[in-house]
């Protein structure tokens, strides 16, 4: 019987927190650790069978384990996030068919859209969470000059990002191959021309990038109560 994984990223360095905080996702955020929100949310849904928690050094390592989903393998990050999925791609087992990545900045993930996720993964094999731009989007070239971009197009893209296990292994092995620089994992699936469904997030899905954005967060959280 074909099983789930979820691959927990924390191995970010945080460099736009602008040392507020030493880690932001073990920054507190309601009584708990950013990371703590994610990893509670996936246990709630219950999709996940498996889970990889992708760490940044030993003293992270220790102080994630407590708040880890139980069981689960820890694995060290690399230098870049692409570098860091592929870490935890190749500790899967052999029986895992889909596989959720998420950012675990992004806490305020819902276990329903977890569940829809991996639903949709069943059918699609490959589906992201993402939001409709909203605001007026345009493009600067070299030369000093705008194009506006149609934003009814456009959408931003979140996590978790979700697919067939033997496709996100062969995207991530042609970046790999080509040395290529990616920012997420739909845009290593992109490169195999496959298509990747989206499913629209009503609700906001802040990532934790700078000492603001946890402020907000807590006002979030705060307003769903």
């Amino acid at each position: 019987m074909s099983r789930t994984a979820a691959i927990l990223l924390a191995a970010g360095s945080g460099r736009r927190m602008q040392r507020v905080v030493a880690d932001k996702v073990l920054a507190p955020l309601g009584g708990r650790p950013v990371f703590a929100h994610s990893a509670a949310a996936f246990i709630t849904s219950g999709i996940a069978d498996y889970y990889v928690v992708v760490y940044r050094d030993q003293r992270q390592m220790m102080e994630l384990s407590a708040y880890a989903p139980t069981p689960s393998v820890l694995v060290q990050g690399g230098r870049e996030r692409q570098d860091s999925v592929t870490n935890a791609l190749a500790v899967l087992p052999p029986d895992i068919a889909q596989v959720f990545i998420h950012d675990c900045a992004r806490p305020l993930i819902r276990p329903e859209q977890l569940v829809a996720l991996h639903k949709i993964v069943r059918k699609e094999n490959a589906v992201v969470l993402a939001h409709r731009v909203t605001d007026t989007i345009k493009e600067h070239n070299d030369r000093a000059r705008l194009r506006t971009l149609d934003r009814s197009r456009l959408w931003a893209m979140e996590t978790p990002q979700v697919f067939a296990r033997d496709l996100i292994v062969r995207a991530y092995a042609r970046v790999q191959a080509r040395g290529l620089r990616i920012t997420d994992d739909a845009a290593a699936v992109e490169g195999l021309g496959h298509p990747i469904a989206l499913l629209e997030n009503p609700h906001p899905n802040p990532k934790v990038t700078t000492p603001a954005d946890l402020d907000y967060l807590e006002f979030l959280r705060s307003r769903s109560r």
